[in-house]
């Protein structure tokens, strides 16, 4: 019961790195570190990444990040394209995965990303959001794409329940609360927060 929690949004980032055509040997740049971003990073591990480097704004979350694979860590307030050459040979992110809406992630996404590579979106913003795009310098000059993706097929959903039971993706070390049904409201308070948790799941019979 556990581990099935994650078939869903497992099969969603299996569908979204195939629609962002991640290769063996590229590197990889995963804004926000939460659930979906920390399965980002361990499917990027899996399908051969030559680096995976991850981003968040709390602590907690850079070093689950690290536990679940990722070979380097970057807060979000630090010159995100500077770190990022730093610890990737001097080069951007062949791939860069955008697990949260916010505004600055965008922001930081697009001079993250290596020419000829790819920005998947893979969270929604607010409605109404919109950003600045310099379409010469992005598309004609550094011939970026970008992408989304939502939801996962039936073959992304076999694929996940076979890559959860085989451990090949460890998804129950994800878990850091077990709450009984009456305990609901604080695990929702717990997700809202997104300090000290990462995967939330109620027990009813608790």
């Amino acid at each position: 019961f556990e581990e099935a929690t994650f078939i869903e949004p497992l099969a969603c980032v299996l569908r979204g790195q195939r629609l962002a055509r991640l290769q063996p040997g590229h590197s990889v740049l995963i804004i926000g570190s939460g659930v979906a971003g920390l399965l980002h990073v361990q499917l990027a591990r899996t399908l051969g990444a030559s680096r995976v480097v991850a981003t968040d704004i709390i602590d907690y979350r850079l070093e689950a990040a690290q536990r679940f694979g990722a070979d380097a860590t970057i807060h979000a307030k630090q010159d995100l394209p500077a770190r990022l050459r730093q610890v990737n040979d001097g080069r951007l992110a062949d791939l860069v995965i955008v697990c949260t809406g916010a505004t600055s992630a965008v922001n930081q996404a697009l001079p993250s990303v290596e020419r000829g590579g790819t920005i998947l979106f893979f969270a929604p913003t607010n409605p109404g959001v919109t950003i600045p795009l310099s379409i010469n310098e992005l598309f004609w000059r550094n011939d970026i794409t970008l992408t989304t993706s939502y939801a996962g097929s039936r073959a992304d959903h076999q694929t996940a329940l076979e890559l959860i039971r085989v451990g090949t993706v460890p998804v129950r070390q994800m878990i850091t609360h077990r709450l009984g049904l009456a305990e609901t409201g604080s695990g929702f308070q717990l997700v809202a927060d997104a300090q000290n948790s990462i995967k939330v799941i109620i027990e009813p019979q608790k």
